[in-house]
Parts: structure tokens; sequence; C-alpha cells
């Protein structure tokens, strides 16, 4: 159940309706998914969080596409985001995630949630080797905690 309305004619506003002509040129698709449409009921706030998806998900770096989707799948996960992870998921998998990789994910995603809570339930110090601001280099050997 919504907590919001989404307007009843998003488009009539132009500001939403300029929000929405640029998520369907940025994705190549007529598609405007629930969370534009419901996120339109604040035009400030869609302009906003449009931008960001934009600058950080949609403009080339260095990380591929498809990474920047399992990550966002990942992050969903943890905040228990059943809309992301749906809509994530589907865009990873169109970005050429396959069943093995997702499948790859989900254990990763699960050992990380054990391996952090284990960690934060022990108050395990920090190794000096992983301190950035200590140590002048990881050695190869000290590379994660595992």
């Amino acid at each position: 159940m919504s907590t919001v309305a989404p307007p009843p004619d998003p488009e009539a506003d132009p500001r939403i309706k300029a929000v929405f002509d640029d998520i369907r040129a940025t994705r190549k698709s007529d598609f405007i998914n629930n969370m534009w449409l419901w996120l339109a009921f604040d035009p400030d706030l869609l302009e906003r969080t449009w931008a960001e998806v934009k600058a950080v998900m949609a403009t080339p770096s260095a990380l591929e596409p498809v990474v920047k989707e399992m990550l966002y799948i990942a992050v969903s996960v943890t905040n228990g985001c059943g809309y992301c992870i749906h809509s994530h998921t589907a865009s990873a998998k169109a970005k050429g995630m396959t069943e093995a990789e997702h499948a790859d994910l989900l254990r990763v995603i699960s050992l990380a949630a054990k391996t952090n809570q284990l960690a934060t339930a022990l108050q395990v110090p920090v190794d000096a080797a992983f301190d950035a601001t200590t140590a002048p280099r990881v050695p190869s050997d000290a590379q994660s905690s595992l």
C-alpha cells in the first residue's frame, strides 16, 4: 500500500513531462516505471532524484553498467527494498547478467551479510594493514579478512 498517490495526469506538469521525456530518451524506451510515477507527486524530488540516478547509473564510468546494477541489487537486498530488487535485477539481466552471475551475486550478498553480522557482534578491531591513513599499502597477502 502506497503512502502517497501519483498525480492523475503527471505529464500535464511541464517539469514532470521534461523529466519523463529525459527518462525515455536516456533509456531509449517509452516505459516510465512506478518509481518515477510515484515520485512525480513532488516535482522537485523527482527532478533531483532523476538527475542523480542519471549521473550515477546512466553515465559511463569506471564500472560497467551491469556491475552498477549488481551493486544496486546488493544494496537493495541489504536495505530490504523489494521494488529496487525487482527493478534492478530486471535491468541487470537486460544488461547481460547471466543466471550463474545472479546466483553468484546472491551467494556473495548472503556471505557478506553473515560475516558483517559476525564482525559487528564480535566488535572485531580493524587490522592496521587495512587502515588507509596509517598503512602505506596493503600487503598482497592481507587483502581480505577471510
